[in-house]
């Protein structure tokens, strides 16, 4: 949970989570319906779909128990090198470096290495200073002290230079370039993705959800049907709904921000007494906004089912 989120955001989401699935067999266990519906709202749901596969192969192929070599947890889905790295040095005091976010923007600032995270060179030489910085002892206390320092002292916009335990030895704070390191990725505009949302909804109020595929945006969530224009969700309308009525009006258009491109909502109203399925069509229910079951929606679908 704590790849691409922040400690604050997680928390919350880690105790209800750990209270539903215990152990990695009940995860291995159980649906993913039902797991995506305890993610719900922290994204990246590639991240969850990934946890319950590990989860399987931890429990078919490893007897239930976590691998503690470092290539065969690194041949876990969704276990990368610097995940790995954190599980074995902080759990077994094992001598394996890490290099999340923030540990990378330390190693940036006290050796001022330049060049943008995400090229391979500049990455190579990040991961050598990272395991030449490994003490031979006391591995885990050092794991978590560098994390810390940069989650809570080398801050990325206002590093709190003065309380540093390191200011008397950093290269950037030493050479005045503690603002400018580690160099900053080059940011383009985030393209604009505009998509007409249908809200199919019977008289007893339930609405029409269908599930994404695995690839691509909210995989293997439950969304609203989603279309180019608002002419092909009408004709999708006549389609596959029966007896249905559209409202004139689009609802109030919504906005999602994703890392790479923002997406612009419009929900189209429809007004139905059943449904009709066509081949070759994704899975789809009738969601009972009164009494909703444990699957899992993308926020801004949350919101548009809410509103209703």
């Amino acid at each position: 949970m704590l790849q691409q989120t922040q400690v604050a955001t997680v928390i919350p989401y880690f105790e209800r989570f750990m209270a539903q699935f215990p152990d990695v067999a009940s995860l291995a266990g159980a649906p993913l319906d039902v797991i995506l519906h305890h993610w719900s709202g922290l994204g990246y749901y590639s991240r969850a779909r990934n946890l319950h596969r590990a989860a399987q192969r931890v429990v078919a192929e490893f007897a239930g128990e976590l691998p503690t070599e470092l290539a065969a947890l690194q041949s876990l889905p969704g276990i990368g090198r610097s995940t790995a790295g954190a599980i074995l040095a902080l759990t077994l005091g094992q001598r394996v470096p890490i290099l999340d976010g923030n540990v990378r923007r330390v190693l940036a600032r006290y050796f001022a290495v330049p060049g943008a995270p995400g090229v391979a060179a500049v990455d190579r030489q990040f991961w050598a200073l990272a395991e030449a910085c490994m003490p031979q002892g006391e591995v885990a206390t050092y794991t978590q002290a560098v994390m810390d320092l940069g989650a809570t002292v080398c801050l990325r916009r206002r590093p709190l230079c003065t309380a540093c335990p390191l200011q008397n030895e950093c290269a950037a704070h030493l050479s005045g370039q503690q603002l400018s390191l580690p160099t900053p990725r080059v940011r383009t505009a985030r393209p604009v993705r505009r998509v007409v949302m249908l809200l199919a909804r019977r008289t007893d109020g339930a609405v029409l959800l269908e599930r994404r595929s695995e690839q691509g945006i909210w995989g293997g969530l439950w969304s609203l049907p989603e279309f180019h224009s608002d002419e092909d969700a009408r004709a999708f309308g006549a389609d596959r709904l029966l007896r249905s009525a559209f409202e004139p009006e689009f609802r109030a258009t919504l906005r999602h921000a994703f890392t790479h491109f923002e997406l612009e909502i419009s929900p189209l109203v429809a007004r139905c007494e059943g449904f009709a399925g066509v081949r070759d069509s994704p899975p789809s229910l009738w969601f009972n906004t009164a009494d909703p079951p444990d699957i899992g929606l993308p926020a801004p679908v949350t919101a548009l089912l809410a509103a209703l």
